[in-house]
């Protein structure tokens, strides 16, 4: 039992901790307030996980603007188009989480937030506008947001590109 109470996550400085609790405040308070400015709902709950992993551990590849923006717009894609075949019923939700957890897999840009999106839209059954707004536009100023805000405190975000190491050329026989 003593295995199910065990912390794996390393000890955060309380410097990082409210960093990362400010940088969500400003995220959803940047949301929110662009929701009101345009008249048009930009939040939806998968954000407030979504700025968890943008503030806390920006670091993930789980948290690169690709992985936040595209989860979220390929969870809502497979999600508005099974809600145009299927009832909004506890079984058909596990078949959007599913689906949108496997494409997000496949096209490597996982964003667990964005699995909760199957089971927002397919409860709310919104038109394919929930796409733009909230989704898209909400997604892409939380990512503005992170990296404003991790380029006051000097942390890296997005994380640099990979660097390729070129392979020797083969000598010829």
């Amino acid at each position: 039992m003593k295995h199910f109470l065990t912390r794996h996550q390393a000890a955060t400085r309380k410097r990082d901790a409210l960093a990362a609790g400010l940088g969500g405040l400003l995220g959803i308070l940047a949301v929110g307030g662009l929701s009101v400015l345009a008249e048009t709902p930009l939040l939806m709950a998968p954000f407030g996980a979504s700025c968890v992993l943008l503030f806390s551990v920006p670091s993930s590849p789980l948290s690169q603007p690709i992985n936040v923006i595209g989860g979220h717009v390929v969870a809502t894609i497979i999600s508005l188009i099974l809600v145009q075949f299927l009832p909004g019923e506890w079984w058909a939700l596990a078949i959007g989480v599913g689906l949108a957890i496997t494409a997000m897999g496949l096209l490597r840009i996982t964003h667990p937030p964005a699995g909760a999106d199957p089971i927002v839209i397919m409860l709310a059954a919104p038109s394919c506008d929930f796409l733009f707004t909230p989704v898209l536009l909400g997604a892409v100023i939380l990512v503005a947001v992170a990296k404003a805000v991790h380029r006051t405190t000097g942390t890296v975000y997005p994380l640099p590109l990979p660097t390729t190491e070129t392979k020797p050329e083969r000598e010829a026989a």
